[in-house]
């Protein structure tokens, strides 16, 4: 079966926002545990238990992560090299942060002295924190648009600094990614654990699913009332290759909404965000904990469907060049290679969709502090 270009284009698009989704539902309750780590642990055996909670899999769930980097230098190369160009100080920041992690998990317990450990429970904390507030933070700013230009030759310019990244909308989105991943690493957490880190997972998650609530509406409402969007005025037909220089694109108050107009049916991703989250902050008690991470996953995805569905086709958007916004018509590689790569993630997708649940049924089982104690050498 051959696709047409133009639906080969369509198809990446959702490949993409799967991988998006599989990193921040799987890698997302890893940086949300790391984030509750200090807190939720009280002491040292709590917190170890904490950290076994996702020791078999974190690793695993981090090619999500990568697997969405290397679909995009495939697929949309343009994409690829400037946001690399455009966020390289944020994207540092994150793998310098994301670097606590592996180094955490293996050093932290080789060592009795309590300060090597608080040190290195505060190393996960950051390891946890900052990837999810910058993934966030990046979100935000391509709604309200990137300083970039195309010059005749293709090569991009970035006018924009790491400073500027901070504004007032950008950082909601980062606190809106952070609470939302926190809720979901406190619906993990809970799932996982018994007796008083349980309880205080509770606490945490009904805590976070009502922040997620109230800044994925304030959010909301402020793209309806104060952020212009950017919509495609004409371009060259779907389905032929161009450059994103050949289209003519425009500002307009409420843009970023016509998509839910034209297509009604996408309303449900807004409405997954709200009422998963919802749905976590009712399920969550012992015997329904599983429940309540589900709907937690549920809200999380809803909330990237939404931020997806409201820029569609736009991926890129350009704030100082509007021509040179990037879109999933003319940021993609050529018809052969998507072609190509589309029969390989139809073979390889089912495989890693298959193993990860082979590993979580396999690990699955809840973390006590009994087992700590038992196997002090065995585990992290």
């Amino acid at each position: 079966m051959i696709f047409d270009y133009e639906t080969l284009k369509v198809i990446w698009w959702l490949f993409l926002g799967v991988l998006l989704i599989g990193f921040a539902v799987t890698d997302g309750f890893d940086m949300g545990i790391g984030a509750l780590l200090p807190f939720v642990g009280r002491s040292d055996e709590e917190r170890r238990v904490i950290i076994n909670s996702i020791g078999p899999t974190w690793e695993g769930n981090q090619v999500w992560f990568i697997t969405a980097g290397g679909a995009t230098f495939a697929a949309w190369p343009l994409v690829y090299a400037t946001a690399f160009s455009g966020f390289y100080t944020a994207l540092m920041l994150t793998l310098f942060a994301l670097f606590f992690r592996p180094v955490g998990f293996d050093f932290r317990s080789k060592v009795e002295d309590p300060r090597w450990r608080a040190a290195w429970d505060w190393g996960l904390f950051v390891g946890g924190a900052v990837p999810a507030l910058v993934f966030g933070v990046a979100v935000g700013n391509l709604l309200l648009g990137v300083p970039f230009r195309f010059d005749a030759t293709m090569q991009v310019y970035y006018s924009g600094s790491f400073i500027a990244l901070l504004n007032p909308f950008g950082l909601l989105a980062g606190l809106l990614s952070v609470a939302m991943l926190t809720m979901h690493g406190a619906a993990f957490l809970h799932l996982k654990t018994e007796g008083a880190i349980q309880k205080r997972a509770r606490t945490a998650l009904r805590i976070f699913a009502i922040v997620t609530i109230v800044l994925f509406a304030i959010g909301g409402i402020w793209i309806a009332t104060g952020i212009e969007g950017y919509r495609i005025v004409s371009m060259p037909p779907a389905d032929s290759a161009f450059t994103p220089l050949a289209k003519t694109v425009e500002k307009a108050a409420g843009a970023w909404l016509g998509n839910y107009s034209a297509h009604p049916w996408m309303m449900a991703a807004p409405v997954l965000g709200f009422a998963g989250a919802a749905a976590a902050l009712l399920l969550c008690t012992p015997k329904r904990a599983a429940a309540a991470f589900v709907a937690s996953a549920l809200s999380v995805s809803g909330v990237i469907l939404t931020a997806g569905f409201s820029m569609f086709p736009f991926v890129m958007p350009s704030s100082t060049h509007l021509a040179s916004s990037l879109t999933a018509w003319d940021a993609v590689s050529s018809h052969r290679t998507l072609q190509v790569m589309f029969w390989v993630v139809v073979l390889f997708l089912p495989i890693v969709l298959a193993y990860t649940a082979w590993v979580y049924r396999v690990m699955r089982g809840k973390v006590t502090v009994q087992q700590v104690r038992g196997n002090p050498r065995g585990m992290y």
